[in-house]
């Protein structure tokens, strides 16, 4: 089960990967508004990664869902240390948890660009924040998968 975990993490940290290369455009911008461009450019990205997408947005959901089932079933078979198990569904569950209930709903707000410039502006700025926990706890998951590795 370890390789479908693995897999699974690296999956994910490739797309976080993605995400990054345009929620780093924040970066280095004072004040409450970001510059328009700097706002199309990520909003856009989400509006066609969460929206125009589809069916192959949902790959994504397909890789975390799969990630969760491979977690369990190295519980359920006692695979690995038993600090490993656990740390593993900690290290996957939060990061998950939060994109499902905070990082994807809000890139799919920012991309319909509906709000004021304040408010995309702050969406932004968290869905960095978001992504950047999400990729290290996902990076730590694949390295303390691959180190227990058999």
């Amino acid at each position: 089960m370890q390789a479908f975990v693995s897999a699974g993490a690296g999956f994910l940290l490739a797309v976080l990967w993605f995400d990054l290369m345009f929620d780093v455009q924040v970066a280095g911008h004072e004040g409450a508004v970001l510059p328009d461009p700097v706002l199309a450019s990520i909003a856009g990205y989400y509006r066609r990664v969460t929206t125009e997408a589809r069916p192959m947005n949902r790959l994504v959901a397909a890789a975390m869902a799969g990630t969760v089932a491979s977690l369990v079933v190295e519980l359920a078979r006692g695979t690995g240390p038993g600090w490993m198990r656990w740390s593993s569904v900690v290290l996957a569950a939060a990061p998950i948890g939060l994109a499902g209930t905070r990082t994807v709903p809000n890139a799919v707000r920012l991309g319909t660009r509906a709000d004021e410039p304040p408010q995309q502006s702050a969406l932004a700025r968290s869905i960095l924040r978001d992504h950047l926990f999400c990729a290290g706890a996902i990076a730590a998951l694949l390295a303390v998968q691959l180190a227990t590795a058999s």
